[in-house]
């Protein structure tokens, strides 16, 4: 039990992710009693699983409060964009996740550029004209996929059919060179609370080569990155004042996606969410206090609010079908073996009691240690003792790190 309860603290995680496995996993060690909509086998170890769609507000709200949850922690940005934190607190059920009006920083690139040259926060130029090199940008939701770095014109080509063929507007813009780097911060208004950065890898390739994906690995903490609290006070907190002076206050995680160029740390793109798969690699380096820093969020109020960390690296291996980012698959029988590192279900599900494929991204292999060399082994030891037919995985998350 918490303290102000006499019971244990029931939250409710929406979606059915590896992100939201995660959620569930680094809650559940904080005492809560959980509930998942809809959640997925590995969820279901740990929660209640709820056959709810997470796009749904509909059906999560009720189900919400028939549970009379004291929380619900929202996983993906697509039920925030179309507006489920607002239908919740409509309802007076707690919830961490922006409104649908704050969730535009995700929802439309358009917008996000808009709050960030108010702000005055570094990002790419927007170009008049597409010419390589260039980045082009769908403007809403893509499921991760909605970006083509374009380094020749037959790239460019390539992208702008693509960009056209998802029927919504998109934009090119300057093509910033650095390495990456992800920065989440729970927020309320302007307040914000960073946590480890993180870095991920886009591509499906060894070397980045490849077609971008939702995300196949990632590793925290980063050596390279610049101080957590120089770029919440360069980045995220401008942005947190835009937001609350235009009249759409950001509850929830602003995470930053940043590209760190010889002119210092440029944003490429606002999430309204925690990151996949880096919130893999972020938790598991948390001593504990999520569920009080949530809780703290959705109340409206982190005063007093830290994320201790245990001084641990981590470093997670994604696990794909054979088709993917192209399609997913199902039904796949897969073969695991108990392993020392996290595992968090992305893509799976139960037939006839066999744990068998659900999606692209299948599972991810976390595995932590004193230093991300030892996190790396010890999660692609950990790879080695999964196997379902056409599986597919980098082999070179966190190499240079």
């Amino acid at each position: 039990m918490r303290p102000g309860y006499d019971r244990a603290v029931k939250v409710l995680v929406v979606g059915s992710g590896g992100r939201e496995h995660a959620l569930a996993w680094a809650l559940a060690r904080d005492g809560v009693e959980l509930h998942a909509a809809p959640g997925n086998p590995g969820i279901a170890a740990l929660a209640s699983c709820h056959p709810v769609r997470a796009e749904d507000p509909a059906s999560v709200v009720p189900l919400a409060a028939e549970l009379e949850v004291d929380l619900v922690v929202v996983g993906p940005e697509a039920p925030l964009v179309i507006g489920l934190a607002d239908a919740l607190r409509r309802r007076g059920i707690p919830v961490f996740g922006p409104s649908a009006a704050a969730a535009q920083i995700e929802g439309s690139k358009a917008f996000a550029k808009d709050v960030m040259e108010a702000a005055g926060v570094p990002t790419a130029r927007t170009l008049a004209v597409a010419r390589p090199p260039c980045v082009v940008k769908a403007d809403g939701l893509a499921a991760g996929k909605g970006v083509w770095v374009c380094r020749d014109q037959a790239a460019l080509d390539a992208a702008l059919r693509a960009a056209q063929a998802l029927g919504q507007p998109f934009h090119v813009e300057e093509l910033l060179e650095g390495p990456e780097l992800s920065v989440f911060a729970i927020a309320a208004g302007e307040q914000a609370v960073a946590l480890p950065a993180a870095r991920d890898f886009k591509r499906i390739g060894d070397g980045d080569t490849g077609p971008n994906t939702g995300g196949m690995g990632s590793y925290s903490p980063v050596a390279d990155a610049p101080d957590v609290g120089e770029i919440l006070e360069t980045i995220h907190r401008p942005v947190l004042r835009e937001l609350a002076r235009r009249g759409t206050p950001f509850f929830g995680l602003l995470y930053g996606g940043l590209i760190l160029t010889e002119q210092g740390p440029q944003v490429i793109e606002f999430n309204c969410r925690f990151g996949d798969p880096e919130t893999q690699s972020v938790l598991p380096l948390l001593e504990g206090g999520l569920l009080e820093a949530l809780a703290a969020t959705a109340a409206g109020d982190l005063g007093g609010v830290a994320l201790p960390t245990n001084g641990l690296a981590a470093v997670t291996v994604v696990i794909a079908s054979r088709d993917y980012p192209e399609r997913g698959e199902s039904g796949t029988p897969i073969d695991m073996e108990a392993t020392e590192a996290l595992v968090f279900h992305a893509g799976t599900a139960l037939q006839e009691g066999r744990l068998v494929t659900n999606g692209g991204r299948i599972l991810n292999v976390v595995g932590t240690g004193a230093s991300i060399a030892e996190a790396r082994s010890a999660a692609y030891a950990s790879v080695a003792r999964i196997d379902f037919a056409g599986m597919q995985f980098r082999t070179d998350i966190a190499t240079n790190a």
